[in-house]
């Protein structure tokens, strides 16, 4: 089936967000996923990571760390730029790409925390695509436990030798640079001995498995990390030593309403999708969108649809505002994400025998989606998190 995108449902409550600086941004991130990405979706598929290349083509149009401030390679623009390239990127089903983590949590790492030696080394080449960055947090047997992880950095005179390993790891195979969680005081110790540091991925005693084998998002590069006595300078720690569980819980909001907006912008093509196929196809002599049930299922995932919407874009109003609260975010994540899942699974059983075909979008989002609810802390983690402001 060749590439076809619908425009999404129009909404029953306009959004407010961006002006027109943002929307000619938009035009050429929507120009490039539907050149440069969606046609190629297969491919990607089939090789587990896009093409090192392509993050050379999005470095030049500007699409990576646009939020890093000018002196350091990015635009200096506010994160609605971000917004824009994550929407886009829902729009045409891409779950290869790893463009977000790579410029709104790694990089804002690095920029938020970092020396300006680090800042100056690393960002300017993360803005070109001439570095593809990565954060290794999660650990076999420790999921979203964060102040379990046994991977070390012990110190020997001016380095740091670190030892390990990390597993779900997105940009990990491409990855040149990864932000790495580990311990630098005793190994069985809780946050307080949580540490981050910047480790290249040209340094001995590294390596990188090859990219996991993922029911969904085959096309992404998400691969193990392994750490056998790699040395890195005292230089590359970042922000200062027992720090990291603080730093992370900082950032960890932020990329939690990523998920959010990408869930609901996922939501809304997946509908978009569906609308166009009930209408062409038929069933008993009419089109599927004549039938009753058809145009109830329609109505109820646009009403809820909207409704996440209009949550989402309030969260983005605040992130702009610094003014976002950790259970908003954890909100947002978990809500929109399980709300994702719903509508898919809906979608599917209205498409019949072809909702299961994966040459059909909304297949490959069945597959795809399912993620949103284990990564970036379980659905269940978010619950608890919230429930401890009540």
């Amino acid at each position: 089936m060749s590439f076809n995108c619908p425009n999404p449902v129009a909404p029953m409550i306009p959004r407010t967000l961006f002006n027109e600086d943002h929307e000619a941004f938009r035009v050429t991130v929507r120009r490039f996923f539907e050149t440069e990405i969606a046609p190629y979706h297969e491919k990607w598929e089939e090789q587990q990571h896009i093409d090192r290349s392509l993050w050379n083509k999005a470095g030049e149009l500007g699409m990576l760390c646009a939020t890093m401030p000018e002196e350091y390679g990015g635009a200096g623009v506010d994160r609605m730029y971000s917004v824009i390239l994550m929407e886009e990127q829902a729009r045409v089903g891409d779950s290869a790409s790893g463009f977000s983590l790579h410029s709104d949590i790694v990089a804002n790492y690095i920029n938020n925390f970092g020396s300006e030696e680090q800042k100056q080394n690393w960002l300017p080449k993360m803005a070109t695509g001439e570095a593809v960055g990565a954060i290794a947090m999660t650990e076999p047997g420790t999921g979203s436990d964060l102040q379990a992880i046994r991977s070390t950095a012990v110190e020997d005179g001016d380095d740091y030798v670190i030892n390990g390993s990390k597993i779900f790891i997105t940009n990990g195979y491409l990855a040149d640079v990864v932000v790495v969680v580990a311990k630098t005081g005793d190994a069985k110790g809780g946050a307080a001995n949580v540490s981050l540091l910047i480790v290249e991925t040209d340094r001995e005693g590294f390596s990188k498995g090859t990219p996991l084998k993922k029911v969904g998002m085959k096309g992404q590069d998400t691969c193990e990390l392994f750490f056998n006595n790699v040395r890195v300078p005292k230089a590359n720690l970042l922000g200062a030593e027992g720090m990291g569980f603080i730093m992370l819980m900082k950032e960890l909001a932020w990329e939690r309403m990523m998920i959010g907006v990408i869930c609901a912008a996922s939501a809304e093509y997946a509908l978009a999708t569906t609308v166009e196929y009930v209408k062409d196809r038929k069933a008993f002599g009419k089109p599927v969108a004549a039938f009753q049930n058809t145009r109830f299922k329609l109505a109820e995932m646009r009403s809820e649809i909207q409704i996440a919407r209009v949550y989402v874009d309030r969260c983005i109003e605040q992130v702009i505002n610094n003014e976002l609260g950790v259970e908003a975010a954890c909100a947002a994540k978990y809500w929109v994400s399980d709300l994702l899942s719903k509508v898919v699974d809906e979608c599917v059983q209205l498409h019949g025998g072809y909702g299961y075909m994966l040459e059909y979008p909304i297949a490959r989002a069945y597959v795809d989606t399912r993620a949103n609810r284990i990564y970036g802390g379980t659905n269940e983690i978010m619950k608890e998190l919230i429930s401890r402001s009540i």
